[in-house]
């Protein structure tokens, strides 16, 4: 995101872009899915998310790949049934069941810590990617993306079905991200500015009023109810209590004097936030302190976990690890 469907068009050339409308030929043959070719160089292509379930680290991007490694040095690529880029990836607590989710509407499953992957919805058809996903526990999770797209499993996926949020899906809004604030509370962060919190594990939502009306792309929590907000030009804010707090002006803006939009993120374990984004930008934020370093390639990042005594992010260029002495923007 996604959105980031048409700023992640150019700098992901559009693996993240939501294709455009065409009309469907009733009488043609159905899509089927086709499964990932293994590639040599899979580690060093487009990849868009990143995840530590544990016990390994994980990796989904374009074509389907899905690699896997267990220092974030050596990378192995794994089965995938689908060639659809994949946008998201998460795991439930224990790091043995999780989701992965990308263009196509594709859902894929995985009980044994991302080793192999079953497919669980293809509808491409819609022509509409899931972008983000929210694994709740081993059974239950939530998948968000283009045109208000979202969808909730409860029975480890073997059913999916739309929720009910009118208030939040109505606008067909492109929805880039979801996440679990530290107390529990389920956000979104989407296009034109869309905010929505869920006190409920996701039963029911309630529309933010936003205080920017351009597109978020991601949100981090930053202890108990607060969020930290991130999206187009470097735009940031916060708020303590989003949920209490519902009006524009209870978004606090941080100053940024970098305007490079930031599409991934992720609170380290010392509390700092980190972002990452275009040119290769990485953002950490203490507080309402920003210090800003290039990776060394400097190309687009759209995601970022801390590991080790640094960071491990993904993006244009494959895999990228770096310690927190970055060269300095």
């Amino acid at each position: 995101m996604k959105r980031r469907i048409g700023w992640l068009m150019v700098a992901f050339a559009a693996s993240w872009a939501a294709p455009p409308a065409m009309a469907q030929d009733e009488d043609a043959a159905p899509i089927r899915p086709r499964p990932a070719e293994i590639q040599p160089l899979a580690p060093q292509s487009l990849l868009l998310d990143v995840t530590n379930t544990g016990q390994r680290l994980v990796a989904v991007g374009d074509r389907g790949h899905i690699l896997v490694s267990a220092d974030g040095n050596v990378w192995a690529q794994v089965e995938a049934p689908v060639r659809s880029a994949l946008t998201a990836v998460q795991f439930a607590k224990g790091g043995e069941a999780g989701w992965a989710v990308g263009h196509d509407a594709v859902i894929l499953r995985t009980v044994d810590g991302g080793a192999t992957w079953s497919l669980q919805n293809f509808e491409p058809e819609l022509q509409r990617p899931f972008l983000d996903l929210l694994a709740l526990d081993a059974d239950s999770a939530i998948v968000v993306g283009s045109y208000g797209m979202m969808r909730r499993t409860d029975d480890g996926g073997a059913t999916w079905t739309k929720v009910n949020a009118p208030e939040v899906l109505e606008d067909e809004f492109h929805l880039n991200s979801i996440t679990r604030l530290d107390d529990g509370s389920l956000f979104v962060a989407g296009e034109m500015g869309l905010l929505a919190i869920s006190p409920d594990k996701g039963k029911t939502w309630i529309r933010l009023e936003s205080p920017y009306e351009s597109s978020f792309f991601g949100a981090v929590g930053t202890g108990g109810p607060g969020v930290m907000i991130h999206g187009l030009r470097g735009t940031l804010y916060t708020n303590r209590d989003p949920l209490n707090q519902r009006g524009a002006d209870a978004w606090q803006p941080i100053e940024n004097d970098n305007v490079a939009t930031m599409f991934g993120s992720a609170r380290l374990d010392d509390g700092r936030t980190v972002m990452v984004g275009l040119n290769g930008v990485v953002t950490l934020v203490e507080g309402r302190q920003i210090q800003h370093f290039r990776s060394a390639r400097g190309t687009p990042l759209s995601a970022v976990i801390g590991f080790g005594d640094g960071l491990l992010a993904v993006g244009e260029s494959g895999v990228q690890r770096a310690p927190l002495t970055l060269s300095e923007r």
